[in-house]
């Protein structure tokens, strides 16, 4: 057997140090796996109620947190990655949910350009966000993601999320670009479990490599040097291990059973572990349930990733907008008749209205069909102006910011106008 340098224990040491510092380092280290209580999706319809009715607003204008969580989140998911794939001389098992993580890297590279295409600087600002202690400062709409995560154990159920996004909006309602945005959302928080678990797979990486080093350096004075044994084992408990899971787990499966001299190896890990109340087979057995459960939170997280990337989200977002209920009431019947692109260039004249008054989008878009439900009542339904297009990209504008109560400045009156007489002006222009 080829003898291992003592420089492959300094290595190993080092990248244990040198990995687990830069994580403690960042603003999000040490975080756990998204992973609380599983709900099914009868609870998850209840809990979007509950999780409503805590959520308190803030009036203050954050900054974009969002952004600066998926720079980390792929920093780290890179390094993560480079750690499984590398080729050192010290070669140690991979864990199932690593080679999930490995086989897959492409497509969560993929996922992380798509976000970052999809979430221009700035765009969270304009989110509601939370005044929660919980999650002070957080996007509301992340923070609904990542409850979706956490109690889904990263596995999507549209249906489940179709409950939970009604139960929740039964409370309160969530605004146009809230409802848009919980498809990038959920993309984030999906590649933020994927780094909070891959994390803890890197960690346990390194020490099964460090248990791999020793594991091989005492089976070799075993079998060359069985007098220097004591020596080597004197040596290991010098070195002061991390008597964690994954390292007496990797040790124990390389030395069981070879021979009683390796025996005296495994007693004084058994020591040293009695010491904190525990023994080798407890820590064993919860080593085989945190990789069971890793992979399944990696599993359920790129499958879910797939599946955002292969639906069409625009029925969802018609489905559960607010506005989208209250136009389709328009009573001249035209409304709901319209191609998407139309109905969608309504509804974000609805969202700017709102932004420009102190009044919620849905009130916006009572005002609009008020105003058409009157004009029907007064002529025809078949009246141009009984349609709510009019009070919204049509002359009765004027009126839905009068109702809005938006402040009539000289600048909005030009511009209002110029906009209504478009067409004179270019030729004008063109002419002169």
């Amino acid at each position: 057997m080829k003898k291992i340098s003592k420089t492959a224990e300094d290595f190993v040491s080092q990248m244990r140090t040198y990995f687990q510092d830069n994580l403690n380092k960042r603003p999000y280290a040490n975080e756990e796996p998204l992973r609380s209580e599983l709900f099914t999706s009868g609870q998850m319809e209840k809990y979007g109620k509950t999780l409503a009715e805590t959520h308190r607003l803030s009036t203050e204008r954050g900054k974009d947190r969002v952004l600066r969580r998926l720079a980390e989140n792929e920093k780290t998911l890179f390094e993560v990655q480079s750690l499984l794939t590398d080729e050192d001389s010290l070669e140690a098992q991979i864990t199932p949910a690593g080679e999930w993580l490995v086989d897959n890297f492409y497509l969560i590279e993929e996922q992380i350009r798509t976000a970052k295409r999809h979430l221009p600087k700035g765009y969270s600002e304009n989110l509601p966000k939370l005044a929660n202690k919980r999650a002070a400062g957080l996007t509301r709409v992340y923070d609904i993601a990542l409850q979706i995560i956490s109690h889904s154990d990263g596995r999507i159920d549209i249906d489940s999320l179709s409950s939970f996004v009604k139960s929740y909006q039964t409370v309160k309602h969530l605004k146009l670009g809230e409802l848009w945005a919980i498809p990038i959302m959920l993309r984030l928080a999906l590649i933020e479990n994927l780094r909070r678990v891959s994390a803890k797979i890197a960690i346990d990486r390194i020490d099964f490599k460090l248990a791999d080093y020793w594991a091989k350096r005492l089976i070799e004075t075993a079998e060359n040097e069985p007098r220097d044994l004591i020596i080597t084992i004197a040596d290991l408990t010098r070195s002061k291990p991390p008597l964690v899971s994954s390292f007496i787990a990797e040790l124990t499966r390389q030395l069981s059973g070879k021979g009683p001299g390796l025996a005296l190896a495994l007693s004084w890990i058994e020591q040293r572990l009695s010491e904190s109340g525990l023994t080798s087979i407890e820590l064993i057995s919860a080593e085989n349930q945190k990789q069971a459960a890793d992979q399944v939170s990696v599993k359920n997280s790129i499958d879910s990733l797939r599946l955002l990337s292969a639906m069409d989200w625009r029925d969802f977002v018609e489905e559960h907008s607010v506005v989208e209920n209250v136009l389709r009431k328009d009573p001249s019947g035209i409304y709901p008749r319209m191609d998407f692109t139309t109905r969608d260039q309504f509804r974000h004249v609805v969202e700017h209205v709102a932004q420009k008054s102190k009044l919620a989008e849905e009130e916006i878009a009572q005002i609009v069909l008020r105003l058409a439900e009157e004009r029907a009542q007064s002529n025809s339904i078949h009246d141009r102006q009984a349609h709510v297009g009019f009070y919204l990209i049509g002359k009765g504008l004027m009126e839905t910011r009068k109702a809005a109560k938006i402040p009539q400045t000289f600048f909005n009156n030009m511009r209002f106008m110029m906009r209504r007489r478009a067409l004179f002006l270019y030729l004008s222009a063109f002419l002169f």
